[in-house]
């Protein structure tokens, strides 16, 4: 009998995946707190977690054809989550980045990973335990 890791693990896996795309996306967002023009952006979680499941074919393709364009290598390319954040009150610069909502995003963001590892730790234990037959 084998082991599927994709059966036992659920959908943590890919939750931690995506949990830590998110801060990259949320730290490039504070990063760019005072440059002109930035558009802040967020990863839609459920909508990128929806399009992993087996039978939602919601990924965008992307071809290179052109030897200068560069590859998409992140998921966040792939899959069809990245969102333009609608600003509550835009600066005259035209930043849409809050630095307060983009902190509260974060704190929020490292939470929700925090929660999936513990989920993603009980499930090895879980199997660890099974596979010892305690």
């Amino acid at each position: 009998m084998s082991l599927s890791f994709e059966n036992a693990l659920g959908v943590h896996e890919q939750a931690l995946k995506f949990r830590s795309q998110r801060a990259e996306v949320l730290a490039n967002n504070l990063a760019n707190a005072e440059t002109p023009n930035y558009k802040a952006r967020d990863l839609d979680f459920s909508a990128v977690l929806a399009a992993q499941q087996p039978g939602n074919s919601q990924a965008v393709s992307v071809a290179q054809t052109n030897d200068g364009h560069i590859a998409a290598e992140s998921l966040i390319d792939q899959v069809a989550g990245l969102r333009f954040r609608t600003p509550l009150q835009p600066s005259l610069d035209g930043n849409t980045v809050d630095p307060e909502a983009e902190k509260a995003a974060y704190a929020e963001n490292a939470i929700d990973f925090q929660a999936s590892f513990t989920f993603l730790n009980s499930k090895f234990k879980g199997l660890m335990t099974a596979l010892r037959g305690e």
